[in-house]
């Protein structure tokens, strides 16, 4: 394989990582912020993450083999360090897998009809927890079909929605609330657990791989660009089928298109993006803690080990999905306004200085900015978690 199908099978891989469930409840929670004011907030957020990647590139570089974000915090901040970050890991994946348990009952709920939220939850896992239980090869041939379905599904929701535009609601905008737009983005922007993966991929070139992690996670921005100004510019913000009772009724941005448009091919187009968003996320966030699991307890992943990991993983998420069946948006929510933000973005902080200066560990990469980057990095997490802990409060 050229270097340049490396190149972009990687930038593939970082922006199919980000781009997933998160994307659905972006206009949804940023409605009241508006167009303009949310679009500098994915930018900030776009810019921050890329930052992070890079700092997992030179994690990754630094300690010269496919380590773990587990393998990193142990390396470089001790044994509690690993456990905070075993402890952030469960807490932000079963987070996602919950949000899209729920996100995904209810969209079965729309396609098969006569199921309630519950059976809707009950007959999604039925369907494609096997896949999980199958293992990655099958997910893998599986995720070439989504990944197409994914791409026509959201060009086709573009293509339609684009004349239903009214210019008149993306004039709303609201700069005081816009800090209320962060915790969502870190969930949309999220790929830093590939980075080690993407390093073994390109060979540890690191001008391709740093090329694949700055185009990669800037394509999801452009796409959320659009995405947002389709929900934003079609959707009203208050009344009947508005962004504001989608955020009561705990919907996901497709959902208020039922009954606003006179045509139903936007709103199909939207349902059947909103499956394969949510499908290949789950696939990756499960796959993830399949393997997180299994290593965590040390057991090998044979059929009867695989069986139970299933139960400790999907168990205890239906029950929770079945005692508070409208969290789908808080889920995503506080994935990453808490567990991206600690794991993604304070953890590669930390470690990175604790590694450069603490250990004395060298690379072959240093991400420029030394001291005042990190401190800039830290001190933008401080706000975000700040600013996390007031939504909660109100």
């Amino acid at each position: 394989m050229n270097s340049n199908s490396h190149l972009i099978r990687g930038i593939l891989l970082i922006a199919g990582t980000s781009i997933g469930g998160g994307m659905l409840a972006l206009p949804v929670l940023t409605s009241q912020v508006g167009f303009i004011p949310s679009l500098a907030i994915y930018f900030i957020t776009w810019l921050f993450m890329m930052c992070t990647g890079l700092l997992f590139l030179e994690l990754s570089l630094m300690l010269g083999k496919e380590a773990n974000i587990l393998t990193m915090a142990e390396h470089t901040l001790g044994k509690i360090g690993k456990y905070v970050a075993w402890g952030l890991y469960i807490f932000l994946f079963y987070c996602l897998t919950l949000a899209y348990v729920i996100g995904m009952g209810d969209l079965m709920t729309n396609l098969v009809g006569n199921l309630n939220a519950w059976q809707g939850q009950i007959f999604f896992l039925l369907l494609f927890a096997p896949f999980v239980y199958a293992g990655a090869h099958l997910v893998g041939k599986f995720n070439i079909f989504l990944m197409f379905g994914l791409g026509i599904s959201y060009l086709t929701f573009v293509a339609l929605g684009i004349p239903h535009i009214q210019k008149e609601f993306l004039m709303h905008g609201n700069w005081s609330k816009a800090w209320t737009a962060l915790p969502i983005t870190f969930t949309a922007f999220a790929y830093q657990g590939t980075i080690p993966t993407l390093v073994t991929y390109m060979n540890r070139d690191l001008r391709q791989t740093r090329l694949a992690i700055i185009i990669g996670s800037f394509l999801p921005l452009i796409a959320y660009v659009i995405w947002q100004g389709l929900i934003l510019g079609i959707v009203p913000l208050v009344g009947p089928n508005s962004l504001s009772e989608a955020i009561a009724d705990d919907q996901n941005a497709v959902e208020p298109l039922k009954n606003i448009l006179n045509t139903s091919a936007v709103y199909v187009a939207g349902i059947y993006f909103a499956f394969f968003a949510m499908i290949t996320s789950f696939f990756g966030v499960t796959l993830g803690l399949m393997d997180f699991w299994a290593d965590g307890l040390k057991v090998k992943k044979t059929p009867s080990n695989k069986f139970w990991i299933c139960l400790l993983i999907f168990i205890p998420t239906l029950l929770i999905a079945f005692v508070y069946p409208k969290v789908f948006l808080m889920a995503l929510d506080f994935a990453g306004g808490f567990g991206c933000a600690l794991l993604l973005g304070l953890l590669p902080v930390l470690m990175i200085w604790s590694g450069r200066y603490y250990l004395g560990m060298k690379g072959e990469y240093r991400v420029q900015g030394g001291r005042l980057l990190l401190i800039l990095l830290a001190l933008f997490i401080v706000i975000e978690l700040a600013c996390q802990f007031a939504l909660i409060s109100k």
